[in-house]
């Protein structure tokens, strides 16, 4: 039984609001590989947002990839990972950047709450493009049915 997701799945799956984890080359060490919030729609680009003096950006700099993981907590389980290049670093602005990515994982309200409280902290903040190459994915749904 196949338990790969097809590419509209992989790409629906990860456009759901998943905490990722994102892991980048740390020469000399294990890879750094963090809890992330990021944003993605089916066809484009993942989107991370940073500080620039952060390790996992630094880092990024300088691998010049990375890779995300975004799964289910419960059964039946799923997951989605994808690696690729950075495609861009630009300043994030916050009504384009900053806002939709709280609103995505609080909510509106306290979404919002959450940009007027971290504004002085994320003022420079980097949202980092990632164009994904390679995709893994399982879905235990299609072995043991939506019951688990």
């Amino acid at each position: 039984m196949e338990l790969a997701m097809t590419k509209q799945e992989r790409e629906a799956f990860l456009a759901e609001a998943h905490i990722g984890i994102m892991s980048v080359d740390w020469q000399g060490r294990g890879p750094l590989t963090v809890p992330i919030w990021y944003d993605y729609e089916p066809g484009g680009e993942i989107v991370i947002l940073t500080t620039p003096g952060s390790r996992k950006a630094k880092l990024l700099d300088r691998a010049g990839r990375f890779t995300l993981c975004a799964q289910t907590e419960t059964p039946p389980y799923k997951y989605t990972s994808v690696e690729g290049p950075v495609v861009s670093v630009t300043a994030a602005d916050v009504e384009r950047d900053s806002r939709p990515m709280a609103r995505r994982y609080l909510g509106d309200e306290l979404g919002d709450a959450y940009v007027e409280e971290t504004s002085d902290q994320d003022g420079d903040a980097v949202a980092i493009r990632m164009r994904p190459e390679r995709w893994k994915t399982v879905d235990y749904s299609k072995q043991y049915g939506n019951g688990g």
